[in-house]
């Protein structure tokens, strides 16, 4: 576990804390690191979560099925990304969404009740992480915002437009990777995938992107 410390120091829930801090803090917060093959689930769908939960290394899709099938990819976690934390309130319910390895991955579960009662001493570095806690929120709630305004654009070219014009911006370059195969990249604006692969073809001849694979160029 100690071997991890160094990311968990990049965190968004570990920032500003010391690695000597964090150190201590893995065993109060009874963190537990478990390893997930490529393809297996992290998260089902219906159970419940009483953790928070970092991805330390691999790549993970939150993602949903519908009765027949149909996926949708709503969010890719990377590491040192936090996830988890919408089920952070008590009865907050079950969890809604699959989250899936996609590669080999390891992830560290912390007891949610743990981060959220700060221990009798009041330590400085515990009650920084429920303010970073409540941070992360805000920033995810942020991400579905964004999420929701492609899916409000009514054409598969408008959510092209808007999901790369923001991996740009994100990225600050005109020239950037998405983190999706063509399916995947579909799943996740909720599109047809020979309708996008189409658009995509349309818009490259028309001189507005090149791309190769999932890397981009916004002319």
């Amino acid at each position: 576990m100690k071997n991890y410390i160094p990311i968990l120091k990049k965190t968004v829930l570990f920032s500003g804390v010391k690695e000597s801090e964090i150190e201590f803090m893995l065993s109060c917060l009874q963190a537990k690191k478990y390893h997930f093959k490529k393809g297996e689930f992290v998260l089902s769908q219906g159970q419940r979560l009483d953790n928070l939960l970092i991805l330390l290394d691999g790549k993970l899709y939150i993602q949903q099925d519908d009765y027949w099938g149909n996926r949708s990819i709503l969010n890719v976690v990377n590491p040192g990304e936090m996830f988890g934390e919408s089920y952070a309130a008590p009865e907050s319910g079950f969890v809604m969404n699959d989250v899936m390895a996609v590669e080999d991955s390891d992830v560290i579960f912390f007891d949610v009740k743990k981060i959220l009662t700060v221990c009798s001493s009041a330590c400085r570095f515990h009650t920084a992480v429920v303010e970073n806690l409540v941070y992360a929120i805000s920033e995810r709630n942020r991400s579905l915002v964004q999420k929701l305004g492609y899916m409000s654009k009514r054409t598969t070219r408008e959510k092209l437009i808007a999901y790369l014009s923001d991996e740009a911006k994100r990225q600050s370059s005109n020239r950037f990777s998405v983190p999706f195969n063509r399916q995947q990249m579909a799943d996740f604006l909720s599109v047809d995938r020979s309708a996008m692969s189409n658009e995509l073809s349309k818009m490259k001849n028309e001189g507005l992107i090149d791309f190769q694979k999932n890397h981009f160029i916004l002319l």
